[in-house]
């Protein structure tokens, strides 16, 4: 009996631990000091590949989001299967477990008249401390959410419900989110400017990336105010 409460309260303070973890994660904070044009210019020259998604993806809720993605794929599905338990089921799984500092990434596939977040999951998702949400998708309750002050990026606006036309398929799982591939873990990184996607495999290298570009722009700043010349300043620092 004893054995079974010692690693019951070990299961227990584990869980605890990883519950904490993405709070501490220094390359998140470190990411948290860049702005979202060099994140997106350093993925670009350290994968050769894009990681801002569609242009459409915009604040609805404003606000900076920094932290890990936590991903829920929906699909269409019969009404049968798109219950009011089953339209939801892994989102409203992924929310619940969801680790401090994470990031909702929910895609709605193929139709952004279809809503994949509202007041009632943006409500979990601020009580469990989560980052911020980004949709491929739509979102509602905005008001709502707004009070909330949980940051959420979506591609539309709009009062539908999922339930009686799409379920979710799995949560935590490799998603196409509006353009770019987000897989579990991977760093979000938004803004006003937009939604980046850091591959957690370049991660390290990407921010490394991104700080020296935003050191170097910081130089040219002064430099073009004093000159007056942009043509200069490029010729100098190799950058634009």
């Amino acid at each position: 009996m004893m054995r079974y409460a010692t690693g019951f309260v070990i299961v227990v303070a584990a869980a605890a631990v990883a519950f904490q973890r993405p709070s501490g994660d220094s390359v998140v904070e470190g990411f948290k000091k860049t702005t979202v044009a060099s994140v997106s210019d350093a993925v670009d020259q350290v994968t050769g590949r894009r990681g801002f998604l569609n242009h459409d993806m915009r604040p609805r809720v404003a606000g900076p989001v920094v932290g890990r993605a936590a991903t829920v794929l929906l699909r269409p599905a019969a009404p049968e299967n798109a219950t009011p338990a089953l339209a939801l089921k892994h989102a409203v799984e992924m929310l619940d477990n969801a680790a401090r500092g994470e990031v909702a990434v929910i895609v709605v596939e193929g139709d952004l008249n279809m809503t994949g977040l509202g007041g009632l999951m943006a409500t979990t998702a601020k009580a469990r401390e989560m980052a911020g949400a980004v949709i491929d998708g739509g979102v509602r309750d905005v008001e709502e959410i707004r009070r909330l002050a949980l940051p959420v990026y979506a591609r539309s606006v709009v009062p539908s419900t999922v339930v009686g036309r799409y379920a979710t398929v799995a949560s935590r799982i490799p998603v196409e989110c509006a353009g770019v591939t987000v897989r579990p873990g991977d760093i979000i990184v938004a803004g006003e400017d937009g939604v980046v996607s850091v591959p957690r495999e370049k991660e390290a290298e990407v921010l490394k990336r991104a700080q020296e570009i935003d050191a170097r722009e910081a130089k040219m700043v002064p430099y073009i105010q004093k000159f007056k010349s942009l043509a200069k300043a490029i010729e100098v620092f190799n950058r634009i």
